[in-house]
């Protein structure tokens, strides 16, 4: 979103947070990634004293959150942890290129449980591990930037084999938190949540695949959920984003 239509945006929201309710609240339908979870709950809880709409959660991974819309799921707004799910939602026209806008970056970090001494200096040396948990790599955002990440390191033919597939994001970071796996690739957000892992090494952005949120109002979409997707594109949305540890990428 451009400067000045974000501006713009940011008045009209002003307006409408700032007036007295005066229609019946409406409830907004939002898929968002799994990793999104926590600021978007946040978020979610500003924008509904403020305006008194209610807004409902499907967390999930990006890919399975893409297939329910595209299979006619009634969700009124996106928030993809990559830009492929929005683009299949985007061909089977539920979004218009107008109607999207990428809002956020995050980094890949190697967890291990927080008792672990092990050490990971390099890519190469999850070779040592047992068990390694990440997202779906062939599926979920999450797993594929962790696989795309590890084949530019040129260590995915030794480690896949170790690899636990789970669910999402959060599933790779409770199995090691749990110590069902050695080490987990998450994002650098889900990692900082957790007291039971430490991180072990943090991706150089240059090595790592570029991470994008792409966010985008549905087709069919409410007045409210127009509202709320303003909203999560606000100031006070970017400072929320920011205390999570995200990166804003609205101006780029």
């Amino acid at each position: 979103m451009a400067p000045r239509v974000r501006s713009l945006a940011a008045a009209v929201l002003a307006l409408a947070l700032g007036a007295p309710a005066v229609l019946a609240a409406d409830e907004v339908t939002v898929f968002a990634a799994a990793s999104l979870t926590d600021v978007l709950r946040e978020a979610a809880r500003e924008f509904e004293s403020s305006t008194g709409n209610k807004v409902t959660f499907n967390f999930a991974g990006s890919n399975d959150l893409a297939r329910q819309i595209r299979a006619g799921a009634p969700a009124e707004i996106f928030f993809s942890a990559d830009k492929a799910q929005m683009d299949l939602v985007a061909r089977d026209g539920r979004v218009g290129l107008a109607d999207r806008i990428d809002v956020l970056s995050n980094a890949l970090v190697i967890v291990v449980p927080a008792a672990s001494a092990a050490k990971v200096a390099t890519a190469a040396d999850l070779k040592a591990f047992g068990r390694i948990a990440l997202a779906s790599p062939d599926a979920v955002p999450a797993g594929i930037y962790a696989r795309t990440y590890l084949e530019g390191e040129g260590v995915w033919a030794a480690v896949k084999d170790k690899v636990v597939p789970t669910l999402d994001v959060r599933a790779a970071l409770a199995a090691v938190e749990a110590e069902h796996a050695d080490a987990a690739i998450v994002y650098r957000t889900d990692a900082a949540r957790s007291q039971r892992v430490r991180v072990a090494l943090e991706v150089p952005r240059d090595k790592g695949p570029k991470i994008v949120y792409p966010l985008a109002l549905l087709s069919g979409a409410r007045p409210a959920a127009a509202l709320f997707r303003d909203y999560l594109v606000s100031d006070a949305a970017r400072a929320l984003y920011e205390k999570h540890g995200f990166a804003v990428i609205l101006d780029d």
